[in-house]
């Protein structure tokens, strides 16, 4: 999966809700930690979810990171030894995320990035399309389907026990009793 890049590069892991993005997340850190390599993780502050001083996983997995309101901030942080940036939940940050992910790779970091794809109507959510776009690395994760079984690629929102109308708020931050992976086929958004 990992190839050896000239200098810094960008890799987007994404997927719907519980494909194990922030797992996947975990797993790279404890492999920098294994391999002795300084990183730093950011997060968005609007993820309140868990808390603030850790990236969490649907399993309850964590490790500490730092939780910033807008991009720009990843700079106030950074430190001259650090090789690696990990950003979870990139949907949530502001248009900025992109320059700064670049830029990163630019001065010769590997920037991981890390979110959902598409919001709950279907589309693509926030600054994750140019994301993918300007990634040398793309994982892209399903979760499975709460209805068919199959693979999932979207993310369902219920509301009171029905899908979510397509002009319902675009970000509601909560777990699965609000949202559910689902497929293609199973995935609906009433007008």
């Amino acid at each position: 999966m990992f190839q050896s890049y000239d200098g810094g590069h960008i890799e987007v892991v994404c997927g719907p809700m519980f494909a194990g993005k922030t797992e996947e997340l975990i797993r790279r850190v404890k492999r920098l930690e294994y391999a002795k390599i300084k990183y730093m993780i950011f997060s968005p502050k609007v993820d309140n979810r868990f808390d603030f001083d850790n990236i969490t996983s649907h399993n309850k997995n964590t490790k500490k990171a730092i939780s910033i309101n807008k991009a720009l901030d990843i700079y106030e942080h950074l430190t001259p030894e650090i090789q690696v940036v990990i950003i979870d939940e990139a949907q949530f940050f502001d248009n900025d995320i992109v320059l700064v992910a670049d830029q990163l790779a630019d001065r010769g970091l590997r920037v991981i990035v890390g979110g959902l794809d598409r919001n709950f109507r279907g589309e693509p959510f926030g600054p994750m399309p140019q994301l993918l776009a300007i990634a040398e690395v793309v994982t892209k994760l399903t979760a499975v389907c709460a209805v068919s079984g199959k693979p999932a690629t979207r993310t369902q929102r219920i509301i009171n026990g029905k899908p979510a109308k397509y002009d319902d708020p675009t970000v509601l931050i909560a777990a699965n009793e609000s949202y559910e992976p689902r497929s293609r086929r199973a995935h609906e958004v009433p007008k």
